[in-house]
């Protein structure tokens, strides 16, 4: 195995949260690392809805960040959520100077959506469902004109490398079937959600909780790993991943209702349509289960605007021969977001020093047991941005002996597997019964194929979810429906996760 010695920063990760860390350690000399070309194998480039930010006179960082709180169902670090919110439209402005087209208003403002659980239009939109994919192409486009950023495509993460006092000193990656050991002054882990662990996601497949896994492995202190957002409507055409209809359209006037044309949603929140994700994805799966079908009926709200204002739910809708100018489309919850992630600081800083996380695979405490729609690039580029900054003044340490983490791969066989298990035992509704079933069909695949990072990340949710015996924003239990009155967030390391799951296991044989 060889050996690169990095002198600076080392992101692993090119959605936005990585590139943002990247750009904002200037001048320090940054490597990202990344299996796929830039733009591609990212949720960032995806993402359809927009940026959620007080950019409007009416509207102020407080107002959002009570909002924030409200959605996250009561564990929100309110702290963090006021950070968030109070940089918030400095960061949409940094973007809208690097290039990104948000959609404007006559005098020059932002335009801005209205999506569910906000208590005001707040979301900077490009052209309607366009903004991931715009907002990526331009900080793309500065990531290539950085001098002191050098991107290597085509490189796995496979592992860690770690001193004997426990510090994070670089990588084990994998590139063209070779494993490569690089070392750097510090380590951001950028690398995405766990929608690939589900059989129905959003995002792309690829993502699998590894960089969680990994860190887990390795002692990082994990919070709120139990907690999965699940979008109500993906578009039920029978892809993978599944295309998404944005929330920008329920935000529009869009309606859900039943193979029979009825709407369902007053029935559930008297928000209806508007209501919090969770409340909406377990309605949606509930007309599901009964067969009365769910469907997102457009037409009036939105109709001959579609191919102009909606472009990709349009094209998706088309390829599958439906018109949703004129007819319902088919919708289903998938895994779309995970809440909780690697524990961090304000800026990035984990439990291991040298270490570093943004992004989805961070757990800041900005979204609680349910995130607020369009706060995910949000946090994205903030956090992102302060872990490049914080990683950048990391000293080079002295040479030492490493140690490395380095995890196998799950055949791709094994991966659908446990897709299809965690689909049906740690979805939209959870149990007891189903979850145990699910940490011992994780720990069947772990005795055939090894601890690998995905089955370490899924095992992280599972065990969260069965420790939670209560129903709290994503987190829904069939079998302990109520919410307790106090609430507590998860915070567990993977050395006292394994006697805990099995205790748990026994506990209720």
């Amino acid at each position: 195995m060889s050996r690169l010695v990095h002198d600076g920063v080392l992101v692993v990760g090119a959605g936005l949260a990585g590139l943002s860390a990247a750009l904002a350690a200037a001048p320090r000399r940054v490597l990202v690392l990344t299996d796929a070309p830039l733009s591609e194998g990212c949720s960032s480039a995806w993402a359809q809805g927009g940026m959620a930010a007080a950019l409007s006179d009416g509207d102020s960082a407080g107002r959002h960040a009570d909002d924030t709180v409200a959605a996250g169902a009561g564990l929100v670090d309110a702290a963090m959520a006021r950070l968030l919110t109070e940089e918030g439209p400095a960061a949409v402005r940094a973007l809208a100077a690097l290039g990104a087209p948000f959609d404007r208003t006559a005098d020059g403002g932002f335009a801005q959506g209205l999506e569910a659980a906000h208590s005001r239009p707040r979301v900077a939109r490009v052209k309607g469902d366009q903004a991931g994919g715009a907002i990526m192409a331009a900080v793309i486009a500065a990531i290539r004109a950085a001098p002191h950023i050098e991107v290597r495509e085509g490189s796995r993460l496979r592992g860690l490398l770690q001193d004997a006092e426990g510090r994070v000193r670089g990588v084990i990656a994998e590139a063209a079937g070779e494993l490569v050991e690089i070392t750097a002054a510090a380590t951001i882990l950028a690398t995405g959600g766990v929608g690939g662990l589900y059989a129905v996601t959003t995002t792309p497949a690829e993502l699998k909780g590894e960089g969680l896994g990994l860190a887990a492995l390795a002692g990082a202190l994990i919070a709120d790993p139990e907690f999965v957002q699940f979008h109500p409507t993906a578009i039920n055409i029978g892809r993978d991943p599944a295309p998404l209809a944005t929330e920008a359209l329920r935000g529009e006037g869009a309606v859900l209702a039943n193979a029979d044309g009825e709407r369902f949603m007053a029935g559930y929140h008297p928000q209806a349509e508007l209501a919090p994700r969770d409340v909406v994805a377990r309605a949606i799966h509930a007309e599901r289960a009964a067969g009365r079908g769910a469907f997102l009926d457009a037409g009036a709200a939105v109709g001959e605007r579609f191919p102009e204002e909606f472009p990709a739910v349009f094209a998706a809708c088309m390829s599958a021969g439906l018109d949703p100018r004129i007819q319902p489309i088919p919708v289903a919850p998938a895994c779309h977001y995970h809440m909780g992630g690697i524990a961090t600081d304000a800026d990035g800083r984990t439990s291991l020093a040298g270490l570093y996380a943004a992004g989805e695979c961070a757990s800041t405490g900005v979204h609680g047991a349910n995130r607020l729609a369009s706060n995910s690039l949000l946090e994205a580029a903030v956090f992102g941005a302060r872990a490049g900054r914080a990683a950048a003044r990391e000293a080079e340490p002295a040479p030492a002996r490493l140690v490395r983490l380095l995890t196998p791969a799950l055949p791709d066989a094994s991966v659908q597997v446990l897709r299809q298990a965690m689909s049906r035992d740690a979805g939209v509704i959870r149990s007891a019964d189903g979850l145990l079933r699910l940490l011992e069909t994780i720990e069947g695949l772990e005795a055939r194929h090894g601890r690998t990072a995905a089955l370490a990340a899924a095992r992280l949710i599972a065990a969260g979810a069965l420790a939670r015996t209560e129903s709290r924003g994503g987190h829904y239990r069939a079998d302990a429906t109520r919410t307790d009155a106090e609430p507590h967030r998860t915070f567990v390391r993977w050395a006292e996760l394994l006697p805990a799951a099995h205790s748990w296991k026994y506990a209720a044989e």
